[in-house]
């Protein structure tokens, strides 16, 4: 169950600051606001930046509690095999 949380908590926060970084939600600035943020920073096309780490963040989250839960079924059937 500790493994699932570990999993769960930083994906579901991942998935949601991507999803701030694409579609502005959750107070995000979308992609205009992060665009704007990273070409400040100093990243030379801040728009397509803001696109290619929002992509990341929200499609790297599920992905993360995907190999989470696959985590813990796996420990669960060597479990099952040990015994």
């Amino acid at each position: 169950m500790g493994l699932l949380l570990l999993s769960l908590v930083p994906g579901l926060a991942l998935a949601a600051h991507g999803a701030q970084k694409l579609f502005g939600w959750f107070g995000g600035g979308g992609i205009e606001g992060t665009g704007q943020f990273l070409a400040m920073s100093g990243c030379p096309s801040g728009e397509a930046m803001a696109v290619i780490a929002g992509l990341t963040e929200t499609l790297g989250g599920p992905h993360r509690l995907v190999y989470g839960v696959a985590a813990v079924v796996l420990a669960g059937l060597v479990l099952l095999i040990r015994n």
